[in-house]
């Protein structure tokens, strides 16, 4: 499994986030050819190594070419870029939820239609190439699951396009609604609503247990220096292999055929001769088969090599005309045979094996009637006997 987690001890921000994914991995090449792919000028990234309270990472920045020629753009133009790109469907539906939390959170602050958003964040080029890097960073990691820290918001004030407020920004407060957040170890806005917007859409837990082996760490530089807590967004990566032990895996043949004319009586005498022949497995099902005529549907479990020879028992010895073969994968526990000593007798006990543990006991069943015949009990009163010594 591989797992990204976010440590947000000082916030998140959309060129953090950038940074860290590319300090994590992430070919910042590739970055920059898949933002090409949302055919608008007026925009590159700068990437390059900085250092905050003597920690090194990388700090992504993204240069806004014409300054004058910025648009305020509404969600409907920014899907429209996103969905016009020929840009994968995952990296698309991520960077579309991303920027619909942030248009969801605005229109709640001005009570307004989400269409009517003017996105005065999202809708600036800075902001468009934050969000889809996020979304073209994940699909490039491609992990199985997303975890992350609650968010250090920060403290103090903000200068937004509503005026001075406090942090959170309003739309961030609205964004990380039931997500765990804290407050206070910086007097600035340490996470922004396009940093929440990413965690909130892509995050799969918010736990502070890490419960898993780190394989990589990265870490995203922000904008500001501060003197006392480093202004970094730390990653990490966990890419594990789970494995089983006890197990071992095979390749069989199964075949299979409905016979709705034979005498039942003969069924017996077929599953003797299949088992003694090397069957690993023989059984029967009734079936109903066309114009509602019941049948059975024998069906036998062999290894490769020997199914010419089971085909040629089920062709000589039952009704059917025709059956079907095809190859499968068996998954077995390891299993023991031990012999144990009971005050009835001796009886067989076949023990297996999962992930080190033992995790099944049966004692042979012709080893326990035998003894039930010999002392006129149950094969329950047989079986109890059998418990108390394994």
């Amino acid at each position: 499994m591989k797992i990204l987690y976010y440590d947000c001890f000082a916030g998140i921000s959309g060129d953090m986030n950038l940074g860290a994914m590319i300090d994590l991995g992430v070919d910042p090449g590739y970055l920059e050819s898949e933002l090409a792919k949302l055919n608008i000028n007026g925009f590159h990234l700068k990437i390059e190594k900085d250092i905050r309270q003597g920690i090194s990472g990388t700090k992504a920045t993204v240069i806004i070419e014409n300054p004058e020629n910025e648009k305020h753009r509404h969600l409907r133009h920014v899907g429209e870029i996103v969905n016009n790109s020929p840009l994968s469907l995952n990296v698309k539906t991520t960077a579309l939820s991303i920027f619909r939390r942030i248009a969801e959170a605005e229109a709640k602050v001005h009570n307004i239609d989400i269409q009517k958003v003017h996105f005065h964040e999202v809708g600036a080029l800075d902001s468009i190439a934050d969000i889809v890097g996020a979304a073209i960073c994940l699909n490039y990691l491609n992990v199985d699951k997303v975890l992350s820290s609650s968010i250090q918001l920060g403290g103090g004030t903000v200068n937004c396009a509503h005026g001075i407020m406090p942090v959170p920004a309003p739309a961030t407060a609205l964004i990380v609604m039931n997500i765990p957040v804290k407050t206070g170890l910086v007097q600035h806005e340490a996470t922004t609503p396009t940093g929440a917007a990413i965690l909130a859409a892509t995050v799969d837990e918010f736990t502070e247990q890490i419960n898993f082996p780190i394989t990589q760490t990265g870490y995203g530089i922000g904008q500001r220096d501060v003197p006392g807590v480093p202004n970094i967004l730390r990653v990490y990566l966990s890419e594990t292999r789970e494995e089983m032990t006890d197990v071992t895996t095979e390749t069989a043949t199964m075949l299979e055929c409905n016979i709705d004319d034979m005498s039942p009586e003969h069924y017996s005498y077929l599953l003797d001769l299949l088992f003694e022949a090397g069957a690993g497995d023989a059984w029967l099902t009734p079936v109903i088969m066309k114009k509602s005529r019941p049948a059975t549907q024998l069906a036998v479990l062999c290894p490769s090599e020997l199914s010419v020879r089971m085909k040629t028992i089920i062709f000589e010895n039952t009704t059917s005309i025709g059956l079907r073969e095809y190859s499968i994968q068996k998954s077995m526990l390891r299993r023991e045979e031990q012999v144990v000593e009971t005050d009835l007798g001796n009886v067989r006990v076949k023990k297996s094996y999962f992930n080190g543990k033992r995790v099944n006991v049966k004692p042979e069943f012709e080893d326990c009637k035998n003894l039930a015949i010999q002392h006129n009990i149950s094969i329950t009163e047989v079986e109890k006997a059998v418990s108390k010594v394994i």
